[in-house]
């Protein structure tokens, strides 16, 4: 079980907005910066695509702005979906031979493909082919079909959940870890420039500490602020602003809000601390197992 918050459509919008586009934008994860750009560097130089890339981490670590940054950076085209939407081979073959030389697919939530669909594209990962019969019984003939070569981003937060066949075709992977601080500060700062947000260092912390070391939080945190202070007509977002709405939105000192503290009230109450499952968990919230 997760409290992530169901965004509006307006906040879907504003949140590509704050993305970064070019990874000298990209803020935190270092290292993982720091390899992609040997690897994107190394491709281009041999004009080849990218290797298979797969990045796990917890949601909203900026695993779909990588995706779209890799894109830029090898002046390619994206191709974005995820594994519920790939219910059969049929729907794969028709993203699949669309892609032009160099194109990126991404797939989000790629843990959650089905096994057919997973097995169908061993080969279009390996090889750039697909196989697909046509006919049935007797008839049945196999056909071969080329693909230009593209690289494959997918997205998960249960890599434990990949199969190792498919695991293994990535040739590049990175996990992405929770922000520090530091980090998520300046994330907060310059996605305020872009809102048009005034606010100071002190302020800029208090969102960073209570973003629970992720920057869809922070983003989502500094754009309910944003509402807060234009509602009562404040030009600069001091700290005592930042305290304020982030009380009235019920979000505690650790970044906590009411679902949060609900489930960690449940697991203390009910089973003495744990362990709990989660299906048990969910009936005596009574919640959905996804929610």
């Amino acid at each position: 079980m997760a409290a992530e918050v169901q965004e509006s459509e307006e906040d879907l919008v504003l949140n590509l907005s704050l993305r970064p586009r070019r990874l000298a934008e990209f803020i935190g994860q270092k290292e993982i910066i720091e390899n992609l750009k040997v690897c994107i560097c190394a491709a281009k130089q041999r004009k080849e695509p990218l290797e298979h890339v797969l990045l796990s981490g917890p949601p909203g670590l900026g695993k779909t702005s990588l995706a779209h940054i890799i894109a830029y950076e090898m002046g390619t085209k994206i191709t974005a979906t995820s594994g519920p939407a790939i219910e059969k081979a049929g729907d794969l073959i028709g993203i699949l031979t669309n892609l032009g030389r160099g194109d990126i697919l991404f797939v989000d939530e790629i843990h959650r493909l089905s096994k057919v669909v997973e097995e169908f594209l061993y080969p279009a990962m390996e090889d750039f082919q697909i196989d697909f019969v046509i006919d049935k019984g007797p008839y049945a003939k196999t056909i071969k079909f080329n693909l230009k070569p593209f690289t494959l981003v997918g997205a998960t937060t249960r890599s434990g959940l990949l199969a190792a066949p498919l695991r293994s075709r990535f040739g590049i992977m990175y996990h992405l870890d929770f922000y520090e601080v530091e980090d998520l500060m300046k994330i907060v700062s310059h996605s305020a420039k872009k809102l048009d947000v005034v606010i100071n260092k002190d302020s800029a912390e208090e969102i960073a500490r209570r973003s629970r070391g992720t920057p869809r939080i922070a983003n989502r945190l500094l754009r309910r602020i944003r509402d807060y202070a234009q509602v009562k007509n404040i030009g600069t977002v001091e700290l005592a602003i930042v305290r304020q709405s982030l009380k009235d939105m019920g979000i505690d000192e650790g970044g906590l809000d009411e679902i949060d503290r609900k489930v960690l009230k449940v697991i203390l109450e009910n089973y003495n601390g744990g362990p709990v499952g989660v299906e048990a968990l969910a009936a005596s919230l009574n919640e959905e197992v996804d929610t």
